[in-house]
């Protein structure tokens, strides 16, 4: 059986790459699939002056199960089971240590197409993910 972790944000792009997936569940053995939701940390005193790290975190997990919300209903629907987790921290390298953690064999991920400049500026996540892990990476434009 082979295990994919599908981070989504909750993007068009990120569901696009769980489609790809569901695709390749129906034609072999069903999957094990991880979908997971990255939540940058907030440390911005303007928010800490305000709010207690609880508060914060309730906000995170909350926000981060509505970005999940429609990459769950498309997996239900097509009846391929899966976990579902939000967690908190840099973003590409929480993806890369969470799928080796996971056992996953492959990284699936939705990719915003940016090309050229924009990327050398604004850095990629799916770039840093493919540069800082060890598995295969699948990026789906």
């Amino acid at each position: 059986m082979m295990r994919f972790l599908v981070p989504c944000d909750g993007s068009a792009q990120s569901l696009r790459a769980l489609r790809h997936v569901v695709r390749l569940a129906e034609r072999s053995e069903p999957p094990q699939i991880h979908l997971l939701h990255v939540r940058e940390p907030v440390d911005a005193w303007q928010v800490r002056g305000f709010l207690h790290e609880e508060e914060v975190n309730r906000i995170q997990q909350s926000e981060g199960e509505e970005n999940l919300r429609t990459a769950r209903g498309l997996l239900d629907q097509a009846g391929v089971a899966y976990t579902a987790q939000v967690v908190s921290g840099p973003i590409a390298e929480t993806i890369a240590e969470f799928a080796t953690q996971q056992g996953c064999d492959h990284i699936v991920m939705g990719t915003h197409g940016r090309g050229g400049l924009a990327t050398l500026l604004l850095g990629s996540v799916a770039a840093k993910v493919v540069h800082l892990s060890t598995l295969p990476v699948t990026l789906v434009k």
